[in-house]
């Protein structure tokens, strides 16, 4: 390694390096706290005036970071949000934790990327290492990031700075997993960016695993929630299954899941949310149709997933046909509507579909949720409704879509009407008398 390179990996032991995190969303936000914490300058850098406002107040909007911890940070000097994309050129290390989603046509979606690029190639100075952490498409740190970084030909990667990828894992609510105790894994466009890279995480995240290429650590990140994606999706099915032949799905996946070797438990659901699964799958399956290859496992995983919202709506048709009632007109709750239990994130959320395909049908649809005061989707403006014993008793059905633990089960137990329970939650609370309406 090179001089530059000895002395950024020098100044980050020291703690004498400035960070920059761009955007402050789920990811970055925790992440230029943990920095912060570690005592290093940390500057964030957001698009949003908000969320640049109530960082710089020390007002978290992020649930896994508490106001009072980010509050600290700020108090303390050690971290600051900006609008001024200009100041990219003041930090040393760049971590790149923007939004990748998908557009219209399902095809990744990296403007987002291109824009922080463009920001950084205005900016970029000698001794800087820029690591992209947003998921996308093995290829996009070499063959997007770096001809834009280096195409005036002042500076070159390796030598005068270091490019880096290395996906989040950032998994909102989860009480054992955060930042620090979850390994990381990197990737450099050469050996001295991933090394560079390394001791720049290694400061705040217990265990650093080095790959190869960049290119390594863009799949690892697609693998990972592709493997999920598939075996969700395997569980979903067999929930299908089960249904049809009149099996309780659940009692065969925790059979199934005492078998101490060859076998992972993933359980079914009302279909897929969150930022992660229902996306990175398409990332790589539109790669390799750039290289004539169609990833067919992983296609129909997605296929399969997607149709899950339906199939719940239709099974609380089923059950309103059991009562002698048609969709139309019929009082449905649906209870949650985050995507996962325990967070107010509602991105990708299958709440959204069953609560607009179920209001396509006529039905006067209503939800609960306590940590989702509001939601607009499709052109619907609602707002969670109080759970009580007067409006479950309105209620023609009841469709358990986030099984939160601040929820008042007792109540929905008590209330007599027919609820399909997508989680098992009621199962799993010991109610046997709403084992026919769940989900498979």
């Amino acid at each position: 390694m090179n001089a530059l390179a000895e002395g950024l990996i020098s100044r980050f032991e020291k703690r004498e390096a400035q960070v920059g995190i761009v955007g402050l969303g789920y990811v970055g936000l925790p992440l230029a706290v943990e920095f912060a914490d570690e005592g290093f300058s940390v500057i964030g850098f957001e698009v949003s005036e908000s969320k640049v406002k109530s960082v710089n107040q020390g007002r978290s909007y992020v649930g896994d970071v508490p106001s009072d911890r980010l509050a600290a940070c700020v108090g303390a000097g050690r971290l600051e949000a900006t609008l001024d994309y200009g100041r990219l050129g003041e930090v040393d290390a760049i971590c790149i934790c923007v939004p990748t989603p998908l557009n219209k046509t399902g095809d990744p979606d990296v403007s987002y990327i291109i824009s922080v690029t463009e920001s950084i190639r205005k900016t970029i100075r000698a001794g800087q290492v820029i690591v992209l952490e947003s998921t996308t498409y093995p290829g996009t740190t070499r063959e997007l990031m770096l001809p834009a970084l280096s195409d005036d030909g002042r500076l070159e990667v390796g030598e005068d700075f270091f490019l880096a990828f290395s996906p989040e894992r950032v998994d909102p609510s989860n009480p054992v997993y955060g930042i620090r105790n979850t390994p990381k894994v990197v990737g450099g466009i050469s050996e001295a960016c991933c090394e560079v890279a390394r001791a720049l995480y290694s400061t705040v995240i217990e265990k650093v695993i080095v790959v190869g290429s960049t290119e390594a650590a863009e799949l690892t990140k697609l693998l990972e929630n592709t493997f999920r994606s598939v075996n969700i999706a395997l569980a979903n099915e067999m929930s299908i299954v089960c249904d049809k032949l009149g099996v309780d799905v659940w009692e065969v996946i925790e059979a199934a899941s005492s078998k101490p070797f060859g076998f992972m438990k993933f359980t079914p659901g009302p279909g897929l949310g969150g930022h992660c699964i229902p996306v990175d799958p398409h990332y790589l399956s539109w790669k390799m149709k750039t290289l004539d290859y169609k990833t067919r496992l992983v296609e129909l995983a997605s296929e399969i997933n997607a149709e899950m919202p339906r199939y719940v709506a239709e099974k609380a048709a089923d059950l309103l046909n059991a009562q002698g009632k048609p969709v139309k007109g019929a009082m449905v709750l649906v209870v949650g509507a985050a995507y996962k239990r325990d967070t107010a994130d509602t991105r990708e959320s299958p709440a959204l579909d069953i609560i607009q395909l179920l209001a396509g049908k006529g039905a006067q649809v209503s939800y609960h949720d306590p940590l989702v005061p509001s939601l607009a989707h499709e052109g619907q403006d609602l707002e969670s409704v109080p759970l009580s014993e007067a409006l479950l008793a309105e209620s023609d059905v009841i469709v358990i879509v986030t099984d939160h633990s601040a929820i008042d089960y007792n109540l929905l137990r008590r209330c007599g009407q027919p609820i399909l329970d997508t989680r098992n939650v009621m199962g799993r609370k010991g109610s046997p008398a709403v084992a026919a309406a769940r989900v498979g």
